[in-house]
């Protein structure tokens, strides 16, 4: 895991060639903030720091910088972003790279620099010769999304991190509150340890008094409440949305949003669908997927098709100010009673 090579870093164990590729950002642009304060001094950046958009510059030119000695400190560190040619999406290259140069250099990198490559992609081409060479020699980060075992795994490392420990229930209402954004979850962590302080451990009562809620998540609680039929807790949880300064339109968009998943999900299990492939079917997180899982089974088909519709009515309402619009989410709270 990420933890492993971020541990190497902080060893000072640095490669010669490194290979991050994948779409979740967060990890990338960490692992690049930590090589740059490892590998660098503050006084070497300015003149050992280089960042090329392969998009737009010949691989030659970054090498050529690679292979020239560091103006001040030992090692010279280069960031190089979009390889497209280690993929096979189709684009319009707006310049010709000699890749016949790069695969020499892989064979022999220059003793003095990091060369690390930035691709931002969810799958390279394993089938390209220079695709098998660049993952053989180099060391290779794959940052996809995480799956819901290694976002708890993540939680916990992210803890120890700080110096605290976390409780497995808290783990779980952790990940519950904040969702499978890496950022907003570190953010969390980072946020309740150092309000604990060091040593200490994390507990289901500080994670709900302390996490910050999203507009989503609010909605989720809502839409939990009403899924356990307590509309009394689903209105309250609206008047706070209300003080919030939240737009009802935006509030009923979130609701609508969340029902509409939970159809689908119904739906596409019923089909024979794993909560694995319906997350793909519809581009989410096997997590939200999970959630949205447990909350169908609450209701019959003709329950939230029923609630689609009423919610269909009063977007439409809204939209044409035909009521209020603070009252008509009123209104379809009070209906499900």
């Amino acid at each position: 895991m990420i933890f492993e090579l971020w541990k190497s870093i902080k060893r000072k164990e640095f490669a010669l060639v490194y290979l991050l590729y994948g779409k979740e950002s967060f990890l990338i642009n960490e692992t690049k903030q930590l090589l740059i304060s490892q590998v660098l001094h503050d006084d070497e950046v300015e003149f050992n720091l280089s960042t090329y958009d392969l998009s737009e510059t010949p691989i030659e030119l970054a090498l050529e910088d690679a292979e020239t000695f560091p103006f001040m400190g030992e090692r010279k560190l280069l960031f190089l972003h979009n390889p497209h040619f280690l993929t096979a999406e189709k684009t319009k290259e707006k310049v010709d790279h000699n890749l016949a140069r790069l695969e020499a250099y892989i064979k022999e990198p220059a003793p003095y620099s990091t060369l690390v490559f930035v691709a931002p992609y969810e799958k390279l081409d394993e089938r390209k010769k220079l695709t098998k060479a660049l993952k053989k020699s180099a060391i290779t980060f794959e940052a996809n999304k995480l799956s819901e075992a290694e976002l708890k795994n993540w939680i916990r490392s992210r803890a120890e991190y700080n110096g605290v420990t976390i409780e497995p229930e808290a783990v779980e209402l952790m990940l519950t509150l904040v969702g499978p954004n890496l950022f907003m979850l570190t953010s969390e962590v980072d946020k309740i340890a150092l309000y604990i302080g060091k040593g200490l451990t994390i507990d289901t009562k500080t994670v709900d008094h302390l996490v910050s809620r999203s507009l989503e998540q609010n909605i989720f609680t809502l839409v939990d409440k009403i899924v356990s039929r307590k509309i009394e807790d689903a209105l309250r949880i609206y008047y706070d949305l209300l003080k919030l300064n939240e737009e009802p339109i935006k509030v009923l968009a979130v609701i609508t949003n969340q029902f509409r998943l939970i159809y689908q999900v119904k739906e596409l299990a019923k089909r024979g669908y794993g909560q694995k492939q319906i997350a793909t079917h519809i581009k989410i997180h096997p997590f939200r997927v999970k959630l949205a899982a447990g909350q169908a089974q609450k209701f019959t088909e003709e329950e939230l098709t029923h609630i689609m519709k009423q919610l269909a009515e009063a977007d439409y309402q809204m939209k044409t100010g035909k009521m209020n619009k603070v009252l008509l989410i009123e209104l379809f709270l009070l209906k499900l009673k």
